[in-house]
């Protein structure tokens, strides 16, 4: 147990009611935001005058039920805390999200994925129980059999629009020691998407159980599949927090072993392969770049002032260039589309690697807000990079051709970053009599933003 008891409990209790009084004194009609030091939105906006909720205070592991395998977590406990906190108990939650500060309500209220996505789902289907405080200043226990089941199925993807987490019940996972990698190498995209999709059918490849599943696509004819087994041993333990880096080993070694804990924060060390745009992966720059300043929040601050300052499209303008369309997605596609997908990003956006981690959800009933098909196998593509746009062009042109191709192969699109959708599509695809309803309940004088006002219009 990460901190127990009834004073426990009781300073939660204590820290809800101090939050509902500075929620109270915000008047009516002045917009609201959280006080936070960390995101993982690449929404990059103007600092607010808003008033901020001091919500810093609900970052803690309060409980852990090693018998029942469940949890008790703030929602603004971030997933290296929630690591940190259950590792020792030899349980980690059933989805960890790749980057250390996203926090637990966060991914929740937008959307998490990881590898184990494709037998537990997304990060809210391993929730029992939130304790919400909605746009109302009330603050409600919903669960998915009570009088707030509605909220409690509509809050993923309400993006702090219906309220905000302050305390979720979450199932555990029994972890192993160490991560067995193999990966897998694919020639076609179509050979990629089949493989995909006979792993996660089965659970299983070359007769091994496969706890977990992402691949990798460095150009349309090399895909690679990686898939990582619990054991209880391991031959040597290989560490990519220092001058090595995780992903190219893809591309030189058939198999290879991490720790949980390393395995969990593969990602995080390189922000996938984000940090060579900064320098990082130099082997000059890394060895003198501080073990403790190689962390994706570490590189986020570096392009959102980059960002605000504008200097790298400044200085592609002063080269005689364009300007440079930011293209930060995670699109979920079905499996048997996956290649005709690859195709047309190949050809019309040409950004690599590429993330790959297949889901399918838990949840027969799926969520109204983000409406998969319970039935379907998908595959999350994640691409983060820069695009140059022709002189003079304004960018978007590019995300909007990737919303269409989502649109038209019937998958669906993540709205952590810019997005272009007029307010038809949106609501086409983002479900608007849900919302609605949910919002004319939980939020009646809207002192909240509306999903498409705060994913879409505030740019």
């Amino acid at each position: 147990m990460a901190d127990s008891g009834s004073s426990v409990r009781g300073e939660h209790s204590d820290d809800v009611a101090a939050l509902v009084a500075q929620y109270e004194r915000i008047p009516d009609g002045a917009p609201v935001r959280l006080a936070k030091p960390t995101s993982n939105l690449f929404r990059f906006r103007e600092d607010s005058r808003a008033p901020g909720l001091d919500v810093g205070r609900f970052d803690r592991v309060l409980e852990v039920d090693s018998a029942g395998g469940t949890a008790q977590v703030q929602g603004m406990a971030t997933y290296e805390r929630i690591v940190d906190a259950l590792l020792p108990t030899g349980h980690i939650p059933k989805v960890v999200p790749q980057l250390k500060t996203i926090t637990l309500g966060g991914a929740v209220a937008g959307l998490g994925i990881e590898s184990t996505s494709y037998r537990n789902g997304l990060p809210h289907e391993s929730v029992r129980e939130m304790e919400i405080l909605t746009g109302s200043g009330e603050v409600v226990r919903a669960r998915p059999d009570n009088e707030h089941a509605e909220l409690f199925r509509g809050f993923p993807n309400s993006y702090g629009t219906l309220g905000y987490s302050l305390r979720l019940e979450i199932e555990l996972e029994r972890v192993k020691p160490y991560v067995e990698l193999r990966h897998v190498p694919l020639r076609t995209a179509r050979e990629c998407a089949d493989a995909i999709a006979a792993v996660c059918a089965e659970g299983a490849f070359d007769g091994r159980r496969v706890d977990f599943v992402d691949g990798t696509v460095f150009s349309a004819g090399e895909h690679y599949l990686t898939l990582g087994s619990y054991v209880d041993e391991a031959p040597f333990v290989s560490d990519y927090t220092g001058q090595r880096v995780y992903y190219r080993s893809m591309q030189e070694i058939g198999r290879d072993y991490l720790t949980i804990h390393d395995y969990l924060w593969r990602w995080d060390t390189d922000w996938f392969w984000c940090s060579r745009a900064l320098g990082a992966q130099h082997p000059l720059v890394r060895r003198f770049w501080p073990r403790r300043y190689k962390r994706s929040d570490v590189y986020r601050r570096v392009v959102a002032w980059d960002r605000k300052h504008s200097l790298t499209d400044r200085l592609a303008v002063l080269r005689g260039g364009g300007v440079n369309e930011p293209v930060i997605q995670d699109v979920e596609i079905p499996v048997d589309r996956l290649p005709e997908f690859l195709e047309f990003f190949h050809r019309e956006i040409g950004i690599s690697p590429i993330w790959l981690c297949p889901v399918r959800l838990r949840d027969e009933q799926g969520w109204p807000l983000y409406p998969m098909d319970p039935e379907t196998l998908y595959v999350n593509l994640g691409f983060w990079a820069t695009v140059p746009l022709e002189l003079g062009e304004l960018p978007g042109r590019h995300n909007r051709a990737i919303e269409r191709a989502v649109a038209e192969l019937d998958g669906h699109k993540s709205l952590y970053s810019n997005a272009y959708y007029t307010e038809d599509e949106f609501w086409r695809l983002y479900n608007l009599p849900a919302y609605e309803e949910l919002k004319s309940r939980y939020d009646p004088k809207g002192r909240l933003p509306g999903l498409y006002e705060k994913c879409v219009r505030e740019k």
